[in-house]
């Protein structure tokens, strides 16, 4: 309990806030087309990944462990978003700057689980693509349902545990001075820096999670990708390593469009200036997302003729229904 109380025993007066101030952009004229812009991107986010979730459901083509992976990761991208966005356009678009105690751990909670899983679920895709590429036979015994489910339900409970232990190091921090939280969210690293007590726990986690959460899958997924690589210059011709490597492209996408924003912000934090660091997240937040549906509908095979294998069916029903009416 010491830990997690760094005033108990002492002569230290503890000081929980009844809430704190998210202050969001500062000095920029006409800054609320910018949330408005961040609600149709949520809106497209939402459509999106409802259509691949409700696409992979009802088409039993598609149920291989590589769309359990990819299920997860639309719901993850509609439940991040969920979370984040309607909440921020309540912030600043209405005016609802003071947000309680427990309601901003709770935000951060949310908001920074959906944030991590989304880069483990990356993980899950180019561990599918490794065996599928490297280990065609093997493939179907290697990768199976059971198999994938119970890996991202580890990657679950691991990032749940991560950011419990980041929230529960936030509830020993007394908070003195300010209360003004310098982001567009309950953001950890802002939150911790206004304590008045030692914080030095919660400086190591915002040192070592970027390493383990981000880092190490990052690193994983280009080994992956190397090893891969490797082994298609060894046993297939240029044409056949080309055909291989085209069933990747969507998934590299979705790495880049995730990983190189964030590493930009969190390798500078301390450089750019705080409007661009509040503008650069809070769009790494919301865009892929919004894109990973778009890029995986329009460069995977399977899912557009799953797309219009079920518009087909639509269309027939339709005129099923017209024409027992006319009759």
């Amino acid at each position: 309990m010491e830990f997690f109380n760094s005033a108990l025993g002492r002569n230290i007066s503890f000081v929980r806030p009844a809430y704190f101030i998210i202050s969001g952009l500062s000095g920029i004229p006409n800054i609320q087309h910018y949330y408005v812009f961040l609600f149709f991107v949520y809106i497209v986010s939402v459509l999106g990944n409802t259509i691949v979730m409700a696409v992979i459901i009802l088409d039993r083509s598609l149920r291989s462990p590589k769309y359990v992976a990819v299920f997860n990761l639309a719901f993850v991208d509609l439940f991040g978003n969920s979370a984040l966005v309607p909440k921020l356009l309540d912030i600043f678009l209405f005016d609802h700057r003071y947000i309680p105690y427990n309601d901003c751990l709770t935000f951060l909670f949310f908001c920074y689980t959906c944030l991590s899983m989304q880069s483990f679920n990356l993980v899950a895709l180019s561990y599918d693509r490794l065996i599928a590429i490297t280990f065609p036979l093997h493939y179907r015994v290697m990768v199976t349902h059971r198999f994938m489910f119970c890996m991202i339900a580890s990657f679950w409970l691991f990032i749940i545990l991560a950011v419990l232990i980041a929230v529960g190091l936030l509830t020993r921090l007394s908070f003195c001075d300010s209360v003004v939280i310098n982001s567009y969210f309950c953001d950890h690293g802002q939150i911790y820096r206004l304590a008045c007590n030692d914080h030095f726990p919660n400086y190591a986690i915002s040192c070592f999670y970027p390493v383990l959460i981000f880092w190490l899958p990052l690193v994983f997924i280009l080994l992956s990708y190397l090893y891969v690589c490797c082994s298609l210059a060894k046993v297939a011709t240029v044409q056949q390593g080309l055909k291989a490597f085209k069933t990747c492209i969507g998934h590299l996408l979705l790495v880049a469009i995730y990983f190189i924003p964030l590493l930009i912000t969190f390798t500078l934090m301390e450089k750019i200036n705080p409007n661009a660091r509040i503008i650069n997240l809070s769009l790494t937040s919301v865009f892929p997302p919004m894109l990973n549906p778009i890029i995986y509908v329009l460069q995977t095979q399977e899912i557009k003729e799953s797309v219009k294998r079920l518009l087909k069916i639509g269309r027939k029903n339709k005129i099923t229904v017209k024409k027992v009416i006319i009759m």
